[in-house]
C-alpha cells in the first residue's frame, strides 16, 4: 500500500485563530473535533500513493500551482454532509469570490491522474472539516451556533502536499505531515 496523501490550502495562523474562537465554546463529546492544527480546504485527495510516483505528482502540483495565481478567500458559514437531522460531519463554507478553488482543483487531480494515480470522481465542494460523527446525528444546534461564522479574507499563495497517518492522531484521528510546498504565481 502507498502513502495517502492530500492537496490543500492552509488557512494561515490568524484566521485558524479566528475559526477557533468560533468553534472553541462549541465544542461537546457528542463529536470528534478536529485539531486546529488540521485545519485544511482539501484540493484533490490521494489515497494510495506508490513511493515511485511521488515525484511525479509533486512535478505535476508544483506545475498547477506555477498557473494559478494567487487569490482571496474566506471562511463564511457552516454545513454538513448529509442532512442536518442524519449528519456525519460539520464544515466550515468557504467563499472563494473568483471561483477559483473548482478549476484548482481540477488541476490538482489532473496532476495525479496523468501520472496514473488514483483519485476519487466526486463534485467538488470546499469546506474546512470541523468535525466527524461515526453515526448519523442531528447537528441543527450546531449549524444554528455557527451559522454566522465569518473569518477575515486572505490571499492564498501557496498549497501543500501532505501525507495523513490514519489513527496516530488524538483520539484515534489522522495525524497530518506536510511533505511540499507550492506557491502559486503573482499576478
Amino acid at each position: 500500500m502507498g502513502e495517502r496523501l492530500f492537496a490543500a490550502v492552509i488557512p494561515p495562523a490568524e484566521v485558524a485563530d479566528e475559526l477557533g474562537r468560533w468553534v472553541d465554546p462549541r465544542r461537546d463529546d457528542a463529536w470528534r473535533w478536529a485539531s486546529d492544527t488540521d485545519w485544511h480546504v482539501t484540493l484533490a485527495f490521494y489515497p494510495d500513493v506508490e513511493p515511485w510516483r511521488y515525484d511525479a505528482l509533486v512535478e505535476g502540483l508544483g506545475e498547477a500551482a506555477r498557473r494559478t495565481p494567487t487569490f482571496a478567500m474566506r471562511l463564511a458559514g457552516v454545513g454538513c454532509f448529509g442532512s442536518v437531522d442524519k449528519a456525519r460531519v460539520l464544515y466550515a463554507d468557504v467563499e472563494d469570490p473568483d471561483d477559483v478553488l473548482p478549476r484548482f482543483a481540477a488541476s490538482c487531480r489532473t496532476a495525479a491522474t496523468t501520472v496514473g494515480i488514483g483519485v476519487a470522481r466526486q463534485k467538488y465542494h470546499p469546506h474546512v472539516t470541523l468535525a466527524r460523527r461515526n453515526r448519523a446525528s442531528d447537528a441543527a444546534r450546531h449549524v444554528r451556533a455557527l451559522g454566522e461564522l465569518r473569518t477575515r479574507s486572505w490571499d492564498v499563495e501557496e498549497i501543500v502536499l501532505v501525507e495523513s497517518f490514519l489513527g496516530q492522531g488524538p483520539r484515534g484521528t489522522a495525524r497530518h505531515e506536510v511533505r511540499d510546498r507550492f506557491a502559486l504565481s503573482r499576478p
